[in-house]
């Protein structure tokens, strides 16, 4: 076997020389590898930030509240059937809720509290909109922690006494009364045609991702009573003395709701049971599957930027026969060769690796931005270290897997024959 008589280093030399020589070609060459980079650098972050603001949502309503809702737990929290259930289901009832205030049930709990939901037409003077009401108890602005930045909320003797009074969320304010700066306490507005009179427009703690700012609240009876025509409730919110009470907790309240329930041991709960962390986690799993499966389409176009590089790379060959030819003559073996163009192809492809990387990057810290002005709340820029890692190994594999052919076509070349070529 001939031994090499060229050093590494005037190896990766002459390859980098070869590439700043057509500095046109090479930037074409890698421009697909750069967008599935930077596509996939996207994907990864955006998908981290998701999951940072979604995590920071779900715990602005503390971590010691724990909600139940109808409905069969296999059935899992985002299903169809889990949706639909908490409005047709009627497993939730008034002895579940005073059951589970009794202190020797669930002593860890402080709050108990029960809501329905639906969506109503509200009216005022000529302004008709359609949006979310919710009926629930006074303990609700607690457990959710609303408040009041105009007016005031209702209390528990005006749940109890099915008071037919309304807090607004800003969004509605500025539909029906003109602007967010009208101060509608005092006004009456119609739900389903029932009067009600606007005690106050809400202030959220938070942001207003999860529609506060679009929903109209009142009490939970009121709502049974005018509005649903029901018994039962769609969820009830538990406030645990601390944290680590929750554990203890939900361990209680699903012991005396199956009670009540009658159902037997071995049988599956008519009701579902979570916490901050479920919340967390079964968000967490939806958005990591759906990141890898878009990292996985945007990746597609790294094949395609591949092909590319492989294509330029014949292209380069055949340019270069005579300069093949000259090098084997001077002493350069069929592995030198093979190095050569191997090295380019991969500093070709690891080049568009790590410019893909530095644009994804500022294209999501600038996705961000918009993202936080057009949502109104702050959603943080999360560099994805995992996809930085992946669009750096997966370039310089297409770099290797789509160059080894045309560098092994280069070495196998007879330094006679390029010689020969014109």
């Amino acid at each position: 076997m001939k031994r090499s008589m060229v050093h590494p280093y005037d190896i990766f030399k002459s390859a980098v020389m070869s590439l700043t020589a057509n500095r046109g070609r090479s930037a074409l060459t890698i421009l697909g590898v750069i967008i599935g980079i930077v596509s996939i650098m996207i994907v990864m972050s955006v998908g981290g930030s998701a999951e940072g603001l979604i995590k920071k949502e779900i715990q602005s309503f503390g971590a010691e509240n724990v909600f139940i809702n109808p409905g069969k737990p296999s059935d899992g929290l985002l299903s169809f059937q889990g949706q639909s259930s908490a409005i047709l289901l009627k497993t939730l009832v008034e002895k579940d809720v005073e059951d589970i205030k009794r202190k020797s049930n669930v002593p860890d709990a402080v709050r108990v509290n029960p809501s329905v939901t639906g969506s109503f037409t509200l009216s005022y003077e000529s302004e008709t909109i359609t949006s979310a009401t919710i009926g629930t108890g006074a303990a609700g602005f607690s457990i959710y922690n609303l408040s009041a930045a105009k007016g005031r909320v209702f209390t528990d003797e005006e749940v109890e006494g099915k008071a037919a009074v309304v807090v607004l969320g800003k969004n509605i304010v500025k539909e029906l009364f003109g602007s967010e700066e009208a101060n509608p306490v005092g006004e009456r507005i119609k739900i389903k045609n029932k009067s009600f009179r606007v005690i106050g427009v809400f202030s959220y703690i938070g942001s207003a991702m999860f529609g506060i700012d679009d929903m109209a609240m009142i009490p939970y009876t009121t709502a049974q009573e005018y509005l649903l025509g029901i018994r039962h409730f769609h969820e009830i919110a538990v406030q645990a003395q601390s944290a680590e009470a929750v554990p203890r907790m939900v361990t209680d309240i699903k012991r005396t709701i199956r009670d009540n329930h009658d159902i037997e041991i071995g049988d599956e709960d008519d009701f579902i049971v979570s916490t901050q962390e479920d919340m967390i986690d079964m968000i967490n799993s939806v958005l990591g599957a759906v990141t890898v499966f878009l990292a996985f389409v945007a990746a597609i176009s790294l094949l395609v930027g591949g092909v590319g590089v492989m294509n330029i790379m014949f292209v380069s060959v055949t340019e270069r026969t005579r300069e093949i030819g000259l090098r084997k003559s001077l002493g350069a073996t069929n592995g030198d060769i093979l190095k050569q163009f191997l090295i380019e192809s991969v500093l070709l492809t690891g080049g568009g690796g790590v410019i893909g990387v530095l644009g994804g990057t500022i294209l999501t810290y600038l996705v961000t931005v918009i993202a936080s002005f057009a949502l109104g709340t702050e959603f943080p820029f999360v560099f994805s270290v995992g996809g930085m890692i992946l669009g750096l190994a997966v370039s310089g594999i297409i770099g290797l897997f789509f160059g080894i052919f045309p560098a092994y076509q280069a070495s196998k070349k007879s330094p006679i024959e390029a010689l020969r070529c014109e």
